[in-house]
């Protein structure tokens, strides 16, 4: 097994084995580009660390070959006094994961080597980079905290009487290196190792060690990527961007990631080392003006994207140094980018002739397609702006002020919508920032880490708003004579950089132009129909504005529990007789009708799927020991008697109703078989407003769905009533309407029995969280509070069923009743309506199967329209 690769033996076909990083610096090297000469571990290595714990035999001996071809190339070599080659290790898994493992640079310095450099370089450079080797080793390599060196370094400013680090005269980096070296010989027992073969060993280490970290797996699990993936790492010549004014450093996009705008975006940093821009530490100057500090170098890095973006037709991220105004390029990866961003790229490469439309379809993350549905500030409201920063993560947010990840997460998980203040963020704040509805810093630039990973969650970020003084002791903000505390209300607005004090109005997106289009696309690759789950007209219209083509599921409950019907509800629940049970339907007939007519009116022309009664009568009454306690207090207080008896009568109902698991009780089509009036009454409803509508012109489509079957001679009595119903409206009404009739598959038995069921149905819906309670024997809501974070953690299984489809249990079924229906009724429409039908791996699952349709929510739509493109554009690719 070949463990290490030159960067001229790998390319970019070779991820997996090379990492992101490793592959494109072997591509870059292949393909002509100033790359500074290196090589890579691969990722085979990592999991043969994992599993060891410790490096493999003979990997150090195969190190030491592959330093030989470097110290060839670059005319230095490792260690030696008199000429000395300095390196860099750095992580690089096959997908990107910024900030969330280690890099080491300037690995080759020590007492001896060091002297040698600033001969070459100056005291204050060499020793600087000496002082970051300690750092950055103490802190990686040997675990010491990272605070005991910024101390040091605070308290060296402060003795010398200077603001930043640049300003510390060369004898404070010489004294730095000398307190760094005691401190990690303090905290570890342990001398910083002057072997450079010793530290390159340890540094190799460090990195595969750091798969493991916590940040990094944290950031692994939300991002869905598995652990024993592993990371490569790199070691490359050092090349020095802090050699003073005719050096710097800096990170690009060819592309603007958070709007896609076709223009260089970017930040460098004249004599400073790359961590300096990524960290935030200092806050860099635009990528535009290097055209006026050194124009020839602004040039041939125009001319370098360029080539870049040609080459791999998409759009880079690319980091580079400068040293003695000369160009090195120290990696490209794919950028990543907004949602907004993905859509423009996409959309304007077609537009470019660079890739197909199929192309930029397959572009798109269906789920950061949420991004795009991100609120923001009302324009009419009224704004007290205090500040503003750099607009790193668009979107705007509202929330109570908290200074640490640890309340970030505490007061999010509660509910509370917090904003994350911070000077700057690090990693270790991943898990505050997911629970936050936004990151706002005073330091750092629009590719520091909060930026970057707030773009990737979609989240607001306002990043580098040095007008706030944030004091993180006594959790104060100042801005100007305001002051702000803890739990104070602010908003941000992460496409303009503001900050605005109080609470804000925040208002729904629209979609651009660009994204209706690709939408367009989708629609002329996509097979899969997609519907939309929506019980109001003004769900229906939002879902039809994304592109819905057609209710997949109407719950009628949802329209019984608003506040005007609920006593009509009760009263009908409370009847003693089939009489007084019709009275009370017959006052909820025209609001029924009424809803029914507003939803097919906004969905003309589309079918519309609307499900009758599902839940138990008991969840419209109160709860049992609610009405105890009343009944209690009414006692207590001396309440007339009437009034006690008409609380105990419900309670005397309510109790006769109760069922010991009513999810699998007296509900769905057992309501209509034991209370056929019910269902007759929403029959008449359906039927009442079509034929309104079609008497105004109106082209409607109405399925009428029975929930719950089990068993075929439900269905076929409760078909019979059905069309008894609509027969009597359309006499009534003197106009006829098409309509059909089907059932929701959500039992296990209604799968293995479909092909008697189908002959009944012109429909099958998969109820998909019903059929996977039942499949599994989950109750949702006790496995979601109880369990299903352990069973995830533990990899029992891979996703919560109730997000993504179960392929293997809750799929086959699907299957089953897939294949038995249409071997007896081959027209047969077949959709899904759980939640899962708008969920990218489950729609491609449905995609795949030959469903005809899935059905989400409403914000699901666009999301559900590219993956079922995707899908069927990697079916024809043969993926």
């Amino acid at each position: 097994m070949k463990r290490i690769y030159l960067f001229n033996e790998g390319n970019a076909t070779m991820k997996n084995l090379l990492g992101g990083k490793g592959a494109n610096l072997a591509e870059m090297t292949n393909i002509g580009l100033p790359v500074p000469q290196g090589f890579t571990i691969t990722t085979e290595v990592c999991r043969e660390y994992s599993d060891l714990g410790r490096l493999p035999d003979g990997l150090m001996e195969e190190v030491k070959e592959a330093m030989r071809y470097i110290e060839e190339k670059s005319g230095k070599k490792f260690g030696d006094p008199t000429n000395p080659l300095l390196v860099s290790v750095r992580s690089g898994a096959p997908i990107s994961m910024p900030g969330m493992m280690d890099t080491i640079l300037n690995l080759g310095l020590n007492d001896e080597t060091v002297k040698t450099l600033a001969e070459k370089a100056g005291e204050k450079f060499a020793y600087d980079c000496y002082r970051r080797l300690l750092q950055m080793f103490g802190e990686v390599v040997m675990g010491v905290e990272a605070n005991e060196f910024e101390s040091a370094i605070q308290k060296k400013k402060h003795d010398y009487g200077v603001e930043t680090d640049q300003e510390l005269p060369p004898k404070a980096f010489m004294e730095l290196v000398e307190e760094f070296k005691s401190i990690i010989k303090n905290a570890t027992n342990k001398e910083f190792p002057q072997d450079p073969n010793e530290q390159l060993r340890m540094a190799i280490e460090a990195v595969f060690r750091s798969w493991n970290n916590p940040r990094a797996k944290v950031y692994r699990k939300l991002n869905n990527i598995p652990d024993d993936m592993g990371t490569a790492v790199n070691v490359q010549m050092m090349v020095f961007g802090n050699f003073g004014d005719n050096s710097g450093t800096g990170v690009a996009f060819t592309r603007n990631p958070a709007t896609g705008e076709n223009k260089l975006y970017g930040e460098y940093l004249i004599n400073a080392q790359g961590e300096d821009v990524v960290a935030g530490i200092r806050t860099p100057k635009p990528i535009s003006e290097l055209e006026k500090d050194m124009p020839e170098i602004y040039q041939q890095f125009v001319e370098i994207a360029k080539k870049l973006e040609k080459h791999y037709k998409d759009m880079q991220d690319i980091e580079f140094t400068i040293e003695n105004r000369k160009l090195y390029i120290l990696q490209t990866r794919t950028g990543k980018r907004t949602a907004a961003a993905a859509v423009k790229v996409a959309y304007d490469m077609v537009q470019e002739g660079l890739i197909t439309k199929e192309e930029a379809l397959l572009r798109i993350d269906p789920d950061s397609v949420n991004q795009l549905l991100h609120r923001q500030i009302d324009p009419n409201a009224k704004l007290d702006v205090i500040a503003t920063g750099l607009p790193a993560s668009p979107g705007a947010a509202t929330g109570k002020i908290v200074f640490t990840a640890d309340d970030a997460e505490e007061k999010g998980k509660a509910g509370e919508p917090v904003i994350l203040v911070r000077t700057e963020t690090t990693p270790d704040d991943i898990h505050g920032i997911v629970e936050s509805q936004g990151v706002l810093t005073s330091r750092g630039g629009m590719t520091s880490h909060a930026a970057v990973v707030a773009r990737g969650m979609g989240m607001p970020c306002v990043s580098g708003c040095d007008a706030l003084k944030i004091d993180l002791i006594e959790k104060t903000i100042t801005v100007g004579d305001k002051v702000l505390h803890e739990g104070d209300w602010i908003s941000i607005d992460g496409s303009t950089g503001k900050v605005i004090l109080g609470k804000v109005p925040l208002i729904e997106p629209t979609l651009s132009n660009e994204f209706k289009t690709i939408l367009d696309w989708a629609n002329e690759f996509k097979r899969l129909q997609v519907r939309t789950n929506a019980d109001t007209p003004q769900d229906s219209a939002k879902a039809r504005e994304f592109g819905a083509e057609g209710i997949g599921l109407c719950r009628t409950e949802h329209m019984f529990m608003a506040q005007d019907r609920l006593p009509i509800v009760q009263e009908m629940i409370m009847a003693e007789t089939k009489e007084e049970r019709e009275k009370a339907l017959q006052k909820l007939l025209p609001m029924q009708r009424s809803d029914f007519y507003e939803i097919f009116k906004v969905m003309e022309g589309l079918p519309v799927n609307i499900r009758l009664l599902d839940p138990p009568l008991h969840e419209f009454l109160p709860n049992i020991k609610e009405l105890l306690v009343d009944i209690a207090i009414l006692r207590e207080r001396g309440a007339p008697q009437e009034e006690i008896d008409e609380k105990e009568r419900i309670l005397k109902k309510v109790q006769a109703l109760e069922e010991m698991n009513p999810m699998l009780g007296h509900r769905g089509v057992r309501l209509g078989i034991t209370y056929p009036e019910i269902y007759e009454m929403q029959a008449r409803a359906i039927f009442e407003a079509a034929c309104q509508l079609k008497k105004e012109g109106v082209n409607v489509i109405p399925e009428v769905e029975i929930p719950l079957v089990a068993n075929y001679k439900e269905l076929e009595r409760m078909r019979e009533r059905v069309e008894k119903v609509a027969e009597q409206v359309f006499n009534e009404q003197g106009v006829t309407v098409e309509y059909t009739v089907g059932t929701m598959i959500e039992l296990p038995r209604a799968c293995i029995t479909a092909d008697e069921i189908a002959k009944y149905a012109d429909f099958f819906s998969f109820g998909t969280n019903d059929l996977t309670q039942t499949t599994y024997g989950f109750s949702r809501d006790d496995a979601e509070g109880k369990f299903m974070q352990q069973y995830l953690a533990e990899k029992i299984i891979k996703y919560s069923p109730f997000v993504v489809l179960d392929f293997d249990g809750v799929g086959q079924l699907m299957k089953i009743a897939m294949e038995k229906a249409r071997n007896v009724n081959p027209d047969i429409i077949i959709g899904i309506c759980g939640e899962q039908g708008g969920e990218p791996k489950s729609v491609e699952f449905c995609h795949r199967i030959g469903l005809d349709y899935v059905s989400c929510s409403p914000f699901r739509v666009p999301i559900a329209r590219i993956a079922a493109a995707q899908a069927a554009i990697k079916e024809k690719m043969g993926k």
